[in-house]
């Protein structure tokens, strides 16, 4: 079984900083892109950025610039440093990641998401 643990997420002022932190477990043999996704009440859940397994990172547009995506391959951890926060960066955060587990399954996985409050 697989599980996609985050932690990092808070209220924080607008101009503020948060850092959010994805940790997998289970019998996973390789992990390919992982990212972050964002859920805004009455929303759709929407990308904010993916990296793949070599470090190539994607960013939502209206993040870039203030969000860096970074992962530690060795831990199967994945990281979302946000600076620069605002009102509407206000959502439930989800990690996310593409693997392969060790009896050969491609899935993707989901965290429980993180409660991330911007207030102004």
């Amino acid at each position: 079984q697989v599980q996609l643990v985050e932690s990092g997420g808070g209220t924080v002022q607008a101009g503020g900083s948060l850092r959010l932190s994805c940790a997998t477990s289970g019998s996973i043999f390789s992990v390919n892109v992982m990212g972050w996704y964002r859920q805004a009440p009455g929303k759709q859940r929407e990308l904010v950025a993916t990296i793949s397994s070599g470090g190539s990172a994607n960013y939502a547009g209206s993040v870039k610039d203030r969000f860096t995506i970074s992962r530690d391959n060795a831990q199967n951890t994945v990281y979302l440093q946000m600076n620069s926060l605002k009102p509407e960066d206000t959502a439930v955060y989800y990690c996310y990641a593409n693997l392969q587990t060790r009896i050969g399954l491609n899935q993707n996985y989901w965290g429980q998401g993180t409660q991330v409050t911007v207030s102004s």
